[in-house]
């Protein structure tokens, strides 16, 4: 069973940078697409980014498109999420998610396992 664990967040000033670590251990991350959420107070947990098993796909949400970057280093287990020009409504709990295996990268349901997240907090 693999363990998924998110690290990096924190308070960052609006339009500085951050960049999220999720660390699996226990299994490998070879060949499963991996993914990052945000959940907001109050609000749904939403797709943020994805890559596939080999890293040369990505899919970005609108909200971060041009701003966040989805990155994975398969040797070190490891899936990164670089975010650039923070917003205040970036801010959330980010959750990083392995697929199931299935192609669809953007739902909540694609995914099996996911990390208890991190906190980003972005001021105005």
């Amino acid at each position: 069973q693999v363990q998924l664990v998110e690290s990096g967040g924190g308070l960052v000033q609006a339009g500085g940078s951050l960049r999220l670590s999720c660390a699996a251990s226990g299994r490998t991350l070879s060949r499963r697409g991996m993914g990052w959420f945000r959940q907001a107070p109050g609000k749904e947990r939403e797709f943020v980014a994805g890559i596939s098993w080999t890293g040369s796909n990505t899919y970005y949400a609108d909200s971060g498109k041009g701003r966040f970057t989805i990155s994975r280093d398969n040797a070190k287990n490891t899936v990164y999420l670089q975010m650039n020009s923070v917003k205040p409504e970036d801010t959330a709990v980010y959750y990083c998610a392995r697929n199931k295996g299935v192609e669809s990268m953007s739902y909540v349901n694609d995914y099996d396992t996911w990390g208890q997240g991190t906190q980003v907090t972005v001021s105005s």
